[in-house]
């Protein structure tokens, strides 16, 4: 009967007394602007996912355009389409 108990207590799960280890944060430009971003339709036909705000700006030809800014894919200003 010894060795029964002994047997099974020697197969019981054991837990270690170790500090909770801490958990990395990621650091980068899409964890700075986590909130608030929107999809837009860029000029050259992709999605894109922006965090700033939508603005029009002059072409070289005098034209104005409309851009998005601070983009997901690290772009400062994607054209969009109209």
């Amino acid at each position: 009967m010894r060795a029964l108990t002994l047997a099974l207590l020697l197969s019981l799960p054991t837990f270690q007394l170790a500090p909770p280890r801490t958990v990395r944060q990621p650091t980068g430009h899409i964890t700075k602007h986590s909130k608030g971003g929107r999809w837009y339709f860029a000029a050259s036909g992709h999605a894109v996912y922006c965090y700033g705000p939508v603005m029009t700006v002059p072409r070289a030809n005098g034209d104005l355009q409309k851009v998005a800014t601070f983009c997901r894919d690290g772009s400062a200003v994607v054209p969009l389409k109209d």
